[in-house]
């Protein structure tokens, strides 16, 4: 518990219309999107200037209450869920475009800008920015560093690390420092800068980022490709990688998100089919073309049932929103909607699509999978009901084993959602016993106090850090 007095000094820092300690705003920043897991914030604050947020990480140290960074809310793995004695920092209104430098290709901007609106911007002037991670209508550029988000374009473009050539942060002890700039090189000393991206608001809060944009493609062509057979599309998947074609994006739908997608989209897709490739190649020059009708021979070479080509830009989107509303479709099945994003290698594919197959049949639970096949990055999504212990017990069992299983085929517990709250217990597994220890020296040399974000990603000591399971009991008690 947080001294009122303590609570008073941070209201003076941030003014009391910045400042909340109602049960109202409590309850609606006590969880993110990450299901089944909440706690209760001590006080939610809203700074408006940087110098704010270096005083309140200066007092955190000094009083010893945590800081808890937050965006829009829409992680998947707890990572902005408040933690014990903790005060929830909310970035949102931190939402300027700052600068536009065309002559530099960067964009400066502050991290509470949602981040369909940078490519918006940039449209307007012939630039591309390529991550697109799947809420981008609603998330912001400072949650996307913070994960390192991913997207549908990640397979040719990469991801947020990819554009992000310097950030305005303050450390968890105060300071205000700058890493990184227009420069195309710079190796001047440590590159705190991609340090902090994916970092999960553990080491810093940004208060501004410099991003890198490059031309736009002109040219484009979207593919939809039915199978009947799950492994026969992550084998078409490998081939397209093989051949020396990097698509834009190459994202598979399996046999129940196809279902859920058509019931709630009526997109107009075969139903009756086991996996669904969405392909889309860009550029600007005839290689689009050629590309495009190569892809769709080794599509057809992997027994796929139908082929289509969208023949302009309203089809392509028709045909892309079967895969963009994939997870709003899934989560119109059950109360509960589990999502996850085991990956592995590329080459590994097939073997992970029949892993997931195994274990689903197995463990008897309802599943669909989808994501992004090109990277090797899948979105095994389990829908069930909260309210009822043994279905979540099987769904906790279910995601272990294909976290193990990803793991023993070369692969990761996340490509994309951060490790957080949800999958901390698996992170010794992929990195090791000394990776671990030594990520563990790198949080306490920048937060000696622990105080930013503590308990995501790693637990540095015993100590009640974990968000409470969401549950009538602790809803009541928080009540009390």
């Amino acid at each position: 518990m947080i001294e009122s007095k303590v609570l008073s000094k941070i209201e003076s820092i941030v003014g009391s219309k910045n400042f909340s300690t109602t049960i109202e705003d409590k309850i609606c920043y006590s969880y993110d999107a990450t299901p089944l897991i909440k706690q209760y914030p001590e006080a939610i604050v809203f700074p408006t200037e940087v110098e704010q947020i270096a005083k309140i990480l200066q007092l955190a140290n000094e009083e010893k209450f945590s800081v808890v960074p937050r965006g829009a809310g829409t992680g998947l793995s707890g990572g902005s869920i408040p933690v014990e004695n903790s005060i929830v920092l909310v970035m949102t209104r931190w939402n300027k475009i700052l600068e536009i430098d065309e002559a530099n290709l960067t964009m400066l901007i502050e991290p509470g800008v949602i981040s369909e609106l940078i490519d918006i911007e940039a449209g307007k002037r012939g630039l591309f920015y390529p991550p697109d991670p799947g809420s981008i209508k609603f998330c912001t550029i400072g949650g996307n560093v913070a994960e390192n988000a991913g997207g549908l374009r990640g397979l040719k473009y990469g991801v947020t690390k990819n554009y992000v050539l310097g950030l305005e942060m303050v450390t968890p002890t105060g300071e205000i420092i700058f890493s990184g700039g227009k420069n195309v090189k710079d190796v001047a000393g440590y590159n705190l800068r991609d340090i902090m991206i994916g970092s999960e608001g553990t080491l810093g809060i940004f208060t501004k980022i410099l991003l890198r944009l490059i031309p736009r493609p002109t040219n484009s062509k979207t593919i939809l490709s039915f199978f009947d057979s799950t492994i026969q599309s992550g084998e078409a998947v490998s081939e397209i990688i093989s051949s020396k074609i990097i698509p834009s994006m190459i994202e598979f739908l399996d046999r129940t998100t196809i279902k859920c997608v058509e019931e709630y989209a009526h997109i107009g897709l075969n139903t009756n089919l086991d996996a669904l490739l969405l392909i889309e190649v860009d550029g600007n020059g005839s290689e689009v073309g050629r590309d495009a009708e190569t892809i769709q021979n080794i599509c057809r070479k992997h027994q796929a049932v139908d082929v289509i080509t969208a023949t302009d830009e309203n089809e392509a989107l028709r045909l892309k929103s079967a895969r963009r509303t994939a997870f709003s479709a899934l989560a119109r099945v059950k109360p509960t909607t589990i999502l996850e994003d085991a990956t592995v290698p590329r080459s590994r594919l097939p073997e992970m699509l029949e892993q997931i197959q195994k274990i689903v049949s197995e463990e008897n639970v309802l599943l669909g999978n989808f994501g992004h096949a090109g990277d090797g990055n899948l979105h095994p999504t389990c829908l069930t009901d909260e309210r009822d212990k043994d279905e979540i017990h099987k769904a906790e069992k279910t995601f272990d084993r294909i976290f193990n299983s990803a793991i023993k085929l070369g692969g990761t517990i996340t490509g994309e959602h951060g490790t957080g709250l949800s999958k901390k217990k698996f992170l010794e597994a992929v990195v090791g016993t000394a990776g671990l220890e030594f990520m563990k020296k790198v949080k306490l040399s920048w937060d000696p106090n622990n105080i930013l974000n503590p308990g995501k990603i790693f637990t540095l000591k015993p100590k009640c850090e974990g968000a409470l399971p969401l549950s009538r009991e602790n809803i009541k008690e928080f009540s009390n």
